[in-house]
């Protein structure tokens, strides 16, 4: 009796196991689409006025007083969670001593996660896009 437990007892531990193995050997997870523009929403703390503006990839633009470099974008298919990534790298124009203040991925669905810590403004990833009509 003791014997038949204790198989029983391994076989699912051997069928979780397959199970997970499975899960995550299949390609559950795609490979992001390329994007070649980034939407942008940036709050000026200040006078609490909110503009928008979308920037191509491998480009920079000056906002206010901040540069912004975008050096990838990348987004996930349309049947898929809707997530977007975009690779930045933000420059304070009004210290010119510091290089960048800012340079890493933002993620459109969590801004918090990796926030700009800028005491006049708050820069969010609205979406990345293939065209800049769409």
């Amino acid at each position: 009796m003791i014997q038949i437990k204790k198989i029983m007892i391994m076989s699912l531990g051997l069928l979780k196991k397959t199970i997970i193995i499975y899960i995550f050997s299949t390609s559950t997870f795609a490979e992001p689409l390329i994007g070649e523009f980034a939407h942008f929403k940036l709050l000026d703390k200040i006078t609490n006025k909110v503009t928008q503006k979308t920037i191509a990839v491998n480009s920079s633009i000056n906002w206010d007083s901040l540069n912004i470099k975008v050096h990838a974008c990348f987004f996930s298919k349309p049947e898929e969670l809707p997530e977007d990534y975009v690779l930045l790298e933000v420059k304070d124009l009004l210290k010119p001593e510091k290089d960048n203040f800012y340079m890493g991925w933002m993620i459109s669905s969590a801004p918090d996660l990796t926030p700009l810590e800028h005491p006049i403004y708050d820069l969010w990833l609205i979406d990345c896009k293939i065209d800049n009509a769409s």
